[in-house]
């Protein structure tokens, strides 16, 4: 296999779900390259959504604004007045597991892309 056959296999690989919804007409598609937080990721697509149904925002910007608030915990970049997080996840067995308050590592946040038209 050539190297640039390795590339590509490597790059539809990553692209996943998102590059499949992309084939069957999705414009674009909000995809994670690693395993997220549950809790981060709600609190990920309430700014997301909520930036992008503001005037003028392309999805691009929508993600980026949402990625903001999580790293400053200031959520009225995308207009949103949410209060200290305050998430619950149970573990496989249904016990309540301790999950981080403050979203800003990259580890709630840096996993998303934008395939696709960001517009």
């Amino acid at each position: 296999m050539s190297s640039v056959s390795q590339v590509n296999c490597r790059l539809i690989e990553v692209l996943g779900l998102g590059y499949q919804m992309q084939n069957i007409g999705a414009q674009a598609t909000l995809a994670s390259l690693w395993k997220v937080s549950d809790g981060g990721t709600q609190r990920l697509m309430n700014a997301f959504y909520a930036a992008l149904i503001q005037d003028g925002m392309t999805r691009t910007e929508a993600l980026q604004r949402a990625q903001m608030a999580l790293m400053t915990g200031d959520y009225s970049v995308v207009g949103l007045e949410l209060g200290p997080v305050s998430l619950q996840v149970l573990t496989e067995e249904g016990e309540p597991r301790p999950v981080a308050s403050d979203l800003s590592h990259p580890y709630y946040w840096a996993p998303f892309i934008l395939i696709g038209n960001g517009a």
